[in-house]
């Protein structure tokens, strides 16, 4: 995520849901690899709930000298970073929030003060904040701003091929035809601590480039991993390939595919990578004519082989039969 951001140098990175800070300091550490000399550095915010993984991100930032702001809060019902009256907003935003969050009144959303749900395509629903989080998000990027979102990969297509109306397909329409979404990675499988599930990388573009507006990115990565104990993982040259695919947004088969918005409302809004790009190896199938024949071919060969090895071990005075012929 941090790669695929590319954050600039004096950039205000966002992380609402920071848990220990591990995504703010990616983001600073990749901003290093990439430039030679580094004299802005991020102006780092985070904001966490748990009281020991606030703890741990307000060290991180001591421990890796960044300037970092960490406060602890509900970012959903309580959000700490404002800006009078409003939420206070940043250049990119990076968080992996708790998936499918079921214990949000519906309140939170008719009635917030900051106006994050209003006109977004509706509220979510009770059952998941994944939308909820996007909007969220949305609400807290400048006019400039992009962000990536790790989230479940049902948010990419639940409701969607069903009759009648979702709310999250609802959100996730209104999020598509106002070309909000720069791209989708899907990730592979088991990467995670708290779950076996894939996850997918949803990211977002208050100002798409010219040659992406009017389309989505999508990037099936769901093989680019290494196992591991007792979790997989993706290695740095894979971590290189998923940004650099991204980053020049060329087709590439059985990998990224960049699809008109059409095409995804065609395909009722499903916004999953593994709709549009087949990453199955393709198995070749021949004619069994064919394949007797190469094996009639091969017989004659081995008889071949068989002969000569057995007139040179005759001259060297052993008697010996091929096994085809024993």
């Amino acid at each position: 995520m941090a790669y695929i951001m590319e954050p600039k140098q004096g950039e205000e990175v966002h992380d609402p849901c920071c848990g220990s800070g591990g995504l703010l300091v990616k983001c600073q550490l990749a901003l290093g690899k990439r430039e030679k000399e580094v004299r802005r550095p991020l102006r780092l915010y985070g904001q966490e709930l748990t009281g020991s993984s606030f703890a741990i991100a307000r060290m991180n930032m001591v421990l890796h000298d960044m300037d970092g702001e960490i406060v602890r809060g509900n970012t959903m019902t309580n959000p700490k970073f404002l800006s009078g009256s409003r939420l206070k907003q940043f250049e990119v935003v990076v968080t992996n929030p708790m998936w499918n969050q079921d214990n949000f009144d519906p309140a939170v959303y008719e009635s917030d003060p900051f106006g994050r749900f209003e006109g977004c395509g509706g509220f979510a629903p009770g059952s998941s904040a994944d939308w909820a989080w996007l909007q969220h998000v949305l609400a807290s990027l400048k006019d400039q701003g992009r962000a990536a979102v790790v989230l479940d990969t049902g948010a990419a297509s639940r409701g969607s091929g069903n009759q009648g109306e979702n709310r999250e397909k609802m959100i996730r329409r209104w999020f598509v035809d106002n070309d909000l979404i720069e791209g989708v990675v899907l990730l592979p499988d088991n990467l995670f601590y708290n779950t076996t599930a894939a996850g997918l990388i949803v990211l977002l573009n208050k100002a798409k480039p010219a040659d992406r507006k009017g389309k989505v990115l999508l990037v099936n990565a769901s093989a680019e991993f290494q196992k591991g104990r007792p979790k997989n993982f993706i290695p740095m040259e894979a971590v290189q390939r998923i940004a650099q695919g991204f980053k020049n947004g060329h087709d590439i088969d059985r990998f990224v595919k960049l699809v008109p918005i059409e095409e995804i409302a065609k395909n009722d809004y499903n916004l999953s990578p593994s709709r549009y790009i087949d990453s199955s190896i393709k198995t070749e199938h021949r004619d069994i004519q064919t394949i007797l024949d190469d094996l009639t071919n091969l017989d004659a060969e081995n008889a071949a082989l068989e002969k000569e090895l057995e007139g040179i071990f005759q001259g060297m005075g052993y008697r010996w039969k091929g096994p085809s012929r024993s």
